[in-house]
């Protein structure tokens, strides 16, 4: 039963991780570029490419014979080889993180853009 509870706090714990990490490459990189959805977009696709590749691993070992030869294009996005719910969650937690900063940001900079000098 402890175990148990172990697993799933270190399982939360690895999905929060991924969530910080993608936020921080992106606020790095709209400091420098002054773009939050370029960040947005870079740390995303770098945990979206993480899971296809992943993706690409499983499929060649469940169906192709361990022969990457033997993957269609379309083998990565297999649905067969995205059975566990951390497959879903370890891209999807980014990228819906970072879209919401992202659009935060737009929202919170438009609304200070139109705001009158001396309003409060």
């Amino acid at each position: 039963m402890a175990q148990d509870q172990n697993n799933r706090e270190q399982i939360a714990v690895m999905y929060f991780e991924h969530i910080v990490l993608a936020v921080i490459v992106q606020v790095v990189i709209a400091r420098a570029t002054g773009n939050w959805w370029a960040g947005a977009g870079i740390a995303s696709a770098y945990f979206i490419g993480r899971e296809v590749a992943q993706a690409e691993y499983r499929w060649i070992e469940m169906f192709g014979h361990g022969l990457r030869a033997n993957m269609p294009w379309w083998g990565p996005f297999d649905l067969r080889v995205w059975p566990k719910l951390d497959q879903w969650v370890d891209w999807l937690g980014p990228l819906c993180a970072t879209l919401l900063l992202a659009g935060c940001m737009r929202r919170f900079a438009a609304h200070g853009a139109t705001k009158k000098p001396g309003a409060s």
